[in-house]
Parts: structure tokens; C-alpha cells; sequence
């Protein structure tokens, strides 16, 4: 049994007996005890109260795929192939493997934990359980792979106009593919390219890493900030907000294969943490001025020479201390 199955009967915060929970989920009483124990040890809180039951007192946010099919426009239903897992490696490599399987319609993965996620450049993506979104999908775009110019970066448009429709409107975009809230970060995206150019599609990874109700990350080397922190007065849940991001990625890659970029960069632009800030490109040996971003999604900086092109691949941007 997985204890978030347990947790779920849980959830209306009403007292259980151990008897009805055993017999709802087809377990002996032991094993509802045991899975009790397991939570407990996990930080949640559980009452045990002798001779009714168990009551759970903690606030819970948990993930269900009925819940985030719910929350999608109705369009989406026979779009894509939604599967919510309580823990996987990493959602990205999830999805690899089901885009080499055949699997029908548009893969969609989310997961509660990740054991190895994965962040730009191969760093590591903090991921504890219960605490935030891991959210990764298979897209497949027309026009090979100098179609995918920009692609991050609209897909940040994207997680940003799902942050809108919370409340949450004044989210800030760092180039390539961070999100920020003042000078923290509380979300990233990873775009990496599936197998070859075939038929003039290319298959697109396009992984979505929040931190929605986080409190605590001791591995995390910068600094960082939750949804539930920066917006406190917006009631956060990972189903609706998984709904939100997975139904604006679906219209906004739709026009970014008909359109590219261009259409994006104004909207993007308004949101650049950098912009007119005092910037050195790592590796690159290039300082000067934010200056924002080219047709192509590549960043500017305003130099003594010049406005010089940074490429995402290439080199990364830091403010200048």
C-alpha cells in the first residue's frame, strides 16, 4: 500500500477508525498502523486517539491525477497521457522513456519526490517530497531544431501566465530559464532535445521544476524562495497549479510552432530580472549592461563596442559584484 493512499482517507481531517481504513484499502489493521508510523516519521502529523481512531492534523497538498484531470480544460482530456507517480528518478527521464515506447498522446509526467532531478549543465534539482511540483512533458514541434530557439524562454512565459491566474502576477524571469520572485528563485526550467530530427519534428523534453510549499533546503547553494512565501495570501495547490502550467505550455507551444519567438519577446522582456543591471558572462569574458533579448531569444549585453549576443548553450550570466 502507498501511504498517500492512506493519507488521502485522511485528508477531510475527520477521526478514522483503524477498522475502516483497513478495510477500505483491503490491508490488515497492522499495516495501517505501520503506514501511521511511517508518515509520522515522515513529519506528518497524526493524531492517535485510543479507543477511535487516527485524525491527521497537518495541512496536506497532495498530488492525484483525477484531481489535475479535473482541473484541465476539457479539450485536453484525449490530448494527453497524464501519469502522477509518487516517486521517479527524474520526470524528464520519465518521459524519454515513454516517448521511446510508443505510448499514445502527449506523455505528461508528476511526480511527488525525484531521486536524481536534474537542473541546466547536469546540477542538481533538490527535490523532497510532498513540498513541491516536478512536472515534465513530451512536445513535439515542426520545423527542426533551429525551431527550438527561444523555447525556454517562452515556456517561462508560460509557467508565468499560470502564475497569474493565482495572483501571483509580478513572478520575474532570469535568462535562460529561471523563475524568480525578487532576487530569489523558486522554480527552473530544463529543455533537452529526444532522439533525431524525423519527418521535420523534433521531440522536446520540457521539464518544470516549482517550489510551492517548501521550508527547508540545506542542499540548495543560492537563494531560494517558495510560492507559498512570496505569495501567502494566494491558497497554493499542486494539482491546479500542475493544471494551470500544463494547459498554458499546450497553447503557448502551439503558437510558438506557428509564430517562433517574436510574439513572446515583449512579454518576456517585461519580466527580465536583468535587464539594465551590470552583468559578466561566465566563461565568456564579456561585461557590461543588460540589454535584454534579441528575435531569437538570445540575450544582449550593451558593451563599449557594442550589444554582444549571448547564446544559452554557450555561456551564462551572472551580476556583476
Amino acid at each position: 500500500m502507498k501511504s498517500s493512499s492512506l493519507l488521502s482517507l485522511l485528508e477531510d481531517r475527520r477521526i478514522h477508525s483503524g477498522e475502516s481504513l483497513a478495510q477500505t484499502l483491503g490491508i490488515s489493521r497492522t499495516a495501517v498502523w505501520k503506514q501511521i508510523r511511517k508518515a509520522q516519521a515522515e513529519g506528518v502529523e497524526i493524531r492517535t486517539i485510543r479507543g477511535q481512531g487516527y485524525q491527521l492534523i497537518s495541512t496536506l497538498d497532495l498530488l492525484a491525477s483525477d484531481r489535475i484531470r479535473k482541473a484541465l480544460p476539457e479539450r485536453l482530456h484525449n490530448v494527453i497521457a497524464l501519469d502522477v507517480l509518487d516517486t521517479v528518478d527524474s520526470t524528464n527521464a520519465e518521459v524519454a522513456r515513454r516517448l521511446t515506447s510508443g505510448l499514445k498522446g502527449m506523455p505528461v509526467v508528476v511526480a511527488d519526490s525525484q531521486t536524481a532531478g536534474r537542473g541546466r549543465r547536469g546540477r542538481q534539482w533538490v527535490s523532497p517530497q510532498g513540498e513541491n511540483l516536478y512536472l515534465s512533458l513530451g512536445l513535439s514541434v515542426r520545423g527542426g531544431f533551429s525551431a527550438l530557439d527561444g523555447m525556454s524562454l517562452v515556456l517561462g512565459v508560460a509557467v508565468s501566465r499560470a502564475l497569474s491566474t493565482f495572483g501571483a502576477a509580478d513572478a520575474g524571469l532570469k535568462w535562460p530559464n529561471d523563475l524568480f520572485y525578487g532576487d530569489r528563485k523558486f522554480g527552473g526550467i530544463l529543455v533537452e532535445i529526444q532522439g533525431e530530427l524525423q519527418d521535420g519534428e523534433v521531440q522536446v523534453i520540457a521539464g518544470i521544476g516549482i517550489n510551492v510549499h517548501m521550508k527547508q533546503a540545506e542542499m540548495v547553494d543560492q537563494p531560494w524562495i517558495s510560492l507559498a512565501e512570496a505569495w501567502p495570501d494566494v491558497v497554493w495547490t499542486r494539482n491546479a497549479l500542475a493544471a494551470a502550467i500544463v494547459s498554458e505550455v499546450v497553447e503557448i507551444i502551439a503558437q510558438f510552432e506557428r509564430q517562433g519567438f517574436a510574439p513572446f519577446r515583449d512579454e518576456w522582456q517585461a519580466r527580465d530580472i536583468f535587464f539594465r543591471k551590470d552583468l559578466v558572462a561566465r566563461d565568456g569574458g564579456v561585461e557590461g549592461r543588460g540589454a535584454g533579448i534579441d528575435t531569437a531569444g538570445n540575450y544582449q549585453i550593451d558593451t563599449p563596442e557594442g550589444l554582444v549576443p549571448v547564446r544559452a548553450g554557450d555561456i551564462s550570466l551572472r551580476v556583476r559584484s
